[in-house]
């Protein structure tokens, strides 16, 4: 089966979060079972290649905004072909999203990713991720209703994060060559302004999302977002839970940390954690005090405002906190006045550095993911592999994957909760041999991609039939 996936970041090229991971492991797990599988992305200023890649198709020609001229350059990443929509005056810029002009970027991005399918690589299903690609079936079926190469195609939608939807004023509609018609309460339009996920939604042949606890709570008003009653009228929501990519979360042969370790030999996981309390200048004399560790972007959705209600009774306890991430200054601060307060306690490293966000994965004793939401999450799955027993919220995919032999979930979203959670753990903690069993039981846990490729599959075969 040939497979087109259309997505705004991946993995080795550009990444600001988990969509980069998926899009970076999944295509390889697909053509690695035989498929053939190809993906379409922007050509960022940031992309970062192994080598140049070559001109694919010299000029597609976008009729949208004031008209682009673009250009498909190829490049070849572990049996998937890679295809990079190549528009300077939209995309070599700093930073990948957050431009007045994002609505115009990724429509052109969707209606050249259709140019790949009609003249580089003709697909069986094309697959959009997220709001930024939605406009692709929209565009497909407008425009291209006629044109005998998307007769057969199917379109699979997979939403990675209702909460960004893709929101702009109804006076984008023109420039970005769509149909007024189309602006209707059952298509694009959504509380008198247009909304590209929406549009994905109504016109693709299925609509999948990241874990079946999260396909569940996203027809509910909680966690809708406003579409809760368009994807139930929509449904059925396939979820399929992504999966870890052990080839670079392992720590039997991470190269990123000082010594390697696994389920049948723990005694690198405690020099892993001695070095990481050097390394953030945390006191390495207290080894047997636990340390807790956050690598996460600093967003509201992650659960912070209740680390900042419970700040003070937690730092009262023998514990330590690294923290690695950036995003919302507001939580930034917070974080930072933290790690100045109590500096023997809490270490903070502001960015992404994902050598340390290894080392504080092997190095941690507990990881929390207090997410008011998360669809799936994958460091609670890194975390487990690393035998790092998570404290988190029973929400979405953090529910899947974490079970009361492997973690600590807590549920109602409170501090309250989230301290009677984590006192749970440290309870557990002082257990050394029934904690060591709860840390194994993790690391046995099987996340890869493989189980998660095969139920994509059975959906794009059905899609086929159907």
């Amino acid at each position: 089966m040939n497979i087109l996936m259309v997505a705004s970041e991946a993995t080795p090229f550009a990444k600001t979060g988990g969509l980069a991971d998926v899009i970076g492991a999944l295509p390889a797990t697909l053509a690695a079972s035989g498929e053939r599988v190809a993906v379409v992305l922007p050509a960022y200023r940031e992309n970062v290649y192994a080598s140049p890649p070559r001109e694919a198709y010299h000029r597609l020609f976008i009729p949208l905004g004031a008209g682009y001229a673009v250009q498909i350059t190829q490049t070849t990443e572990r049996g998937v072909d890679f295809f990079f929509v190549n528009c300077p005056p939209l995309f070599d810029r700093d930073g990948i999203y957050g431009h007045s002009d994002d609505d115009l970027r990724f429509a052109v991005f969707s209606m050249a990713a259709l140019g790949v399918a009609r003249y580089l690589f003709l697909p069986d299903i094309i697959h959009c991720h997220d709001w930024q690609t939605a406009l692709a079936p929209v565009y497909m079926r407008q425009d291209f209703r006629g044109d005998p190469t998307f007769l057969d195609i199917k379109v699979l939608l997979t939403i990675h994060n209702l909460g960004y939807q893709g929101i702009f004023p109804a006076t984008s509609m023109a420039p970005l060559g769509l149909d007024p018609r189309l602006f209707t309460p059952s298509q694009l339009e959504f509380f008198g302004k247009l909304n590209f996920l929406k549009g994905g939604i109504a016109w693709s042949d299925a609509i999948s999302t990241v874990s079946k606890g999260y396909a569940r709570e996203i027809q509910t008003p909680e966690y809708g977002f406003g579409l809760d009653g368009f994807l139930s009228a929509h449904g059925p929501i396939e979820g399929i839970l992504n999966g870890a990519d052990y080839t670079e979360w392992n720590p039997e042969h991470d190269p990123f940390i000082p010594r390697n370790y696994s389920s049948s030999d723990l005694s690198g996981k405690r020099e892993c954690k001695r070095a990481l309390l050097a390394e953030l200048g945390l006191p390495v004399d207290a080894p047997d005090r636990p340390l807790l560790g956050i690598v996460s972007r600093f967003a509201a959705q992650k659960g912070f405002d209740l680390i900042d209600q419970i700040a003070p009774q937690l730092l009262q306890q023998y514990l330590a906190l690294a923290v690695l991430g950036s995003g919302d200054a507001l939580y930034e601060t917070m974080f930072r006045d933290l790690a100045q307060a109590h500096p023997h306690q809490v270490a903070l490293r502001i960015g992404y550095d994902n050598a340390l966000a290894h080392r504080i994965e092997a190095g941690a004793d507990i990881f929390l993911m207090p997410s008011y939401y998360e669809p799936c999450g994958l460091n609670q799955m890194y975390s487990l592999r690393y035998g790092t027993v998570p404290v988190a919220r029973a929400t979405g995919g953090l529910d899947d994957t974490i079970d009361d032999e492997t973690g600590f979930k807590f549920r109602p979203y409170s501090g309250t909760a989230l301290l009677e959670g984590i006192g749970s753990a440290l309870d557990a903690y002082n257990d050394t041999e029934r904690w060591m069993t709860r840390m194994r039981a993790g690391m046995r846990k099987d996340f890869s991609w493989s189980a998660s490729a095969s139920e994509y599959m059975r959906l794009y075969r059905r899609l086929r039939a159907g």
